[in-house]
């Protein structure tokens, strides 16, 4: 009997109370969040330039031109296909990153007088949490954040602000890392939509204390951009980065196509472009 009480107790009792959030989530009404216009189109237009929207419009068009001038539709078919084929290979997809993300290196090594931490997005109506809470790649940052402040003991600015028009990133991320992760938070710039953004107002709130030398924690792959933003706000940047592209080994799966991979050449043509995009804006 006793056993069987356990069982209750740590399974049935357990399902019980995940099939009531479950249902729960399922009859709340929907939730429909006005986010600012300038923040769709850019998304709109980057959607447009990178894969893999970009290749299936350029199929669109060979299939439109398919009659009308075959030897361009085949050209465009083909490029589109193959495009969608090298861009979904784990070992086309890794190179691509790996190839922004620089060389590892401990930043503690190297003096800062503050900790800035990008937001990474947030997951919305989180049902275990009970609302929005912060997205996994905002955590990863959040959790080196934290072992960094360990071993330096320097203040953190958390930086994120509310592109989506769901609430502020900066929020969210100060009561992780007080809460979770007991790391004190002495400022928060959450009036941010971009990188640029996160830049330039952090040097505001920073500035005020006379700070211009930071660790910048970001994706690895998100550095460069991030890098360039922050110089060019005014600060000396010691790049913290977290998240780095590893492989445990290369073998035939490294080479056949899957949906995670095209999402990795997605994340680094997003951060070309957005680098070009910065220069061409400076």
């Amino acid at each position: 009997m006793t056993c069987l009480q356990g069982d209750i107790h740590t399974g049935i009792v357990p399902a019980a109370r995940w099939l009531s959030l479950a249902v729960q989530a399922y009859h709340a009404p929907p939730v429909f969040v006005s986010f600012p216009m300038s923040w769709f189109l850019t998304n709109l237009v980057g959607a447009a330039l990178l894969p893999p929207l970009n290749l299936l419009l350029a199929a669109g068009l060979g299939i439109f031109l398919w009659h009308k001038r075959p030897r361009t539709a085949r050209i465009l078919v083909s490029v589109a296909a193959a495009g969608i084929w090298l861009l979904s290979t784990p070992f086309v997809a890794d190179s691509l990153l790996q190839s922004i993300e620089g060389k590892t290196a401990d930043p503690s090594k190297l003096s800062a007088d503050a900790i800035v931490v990008l937001s990474g997005g947030q997951h919305f109506n989180a049902v275990e949490y009970g609302g929005n809470t912060v997205s996994k790649e905002t955590l990863e940052r959040i959790r080196y954040a934290a072992m960094l402040y360990r071993r330096t003991g320097k203040p953190v600015l958390v930086s994120g602000g509310n592109p989506q028009g769901g609430g502020a990133e900066a929020p969210l991320m100060k009561k992780v890392l007080e809460q979770e992760y007991y790391v004190p938070v002495r400022w928060l710039e959450d009036t941010s939509d971009n990188t640029l953004e996160n830049a330039r107002h952090s040097h505001k709130l920073l500035a005020q204390d006379g700070i211009s030398r930071i660790y910048l924690v970001t994706h690895a792959s998100h550095m460069p951009r991030s890098v360039q933003a922050f110089e060019r706000a005014g600060f000396t940047v010691v790049p913290a980065a977290t998240a780095y592209t590893t492989r445990h080994e290369t073998n035939l799966l490294t080479f056949i196509p899957n949906a995670a991979a095209l999402h990795d050449s997605y994340r680094f043509m997003h951060e070309v472009i957005g680098m070009l995009w910065y220069r061409l804006k400076s």
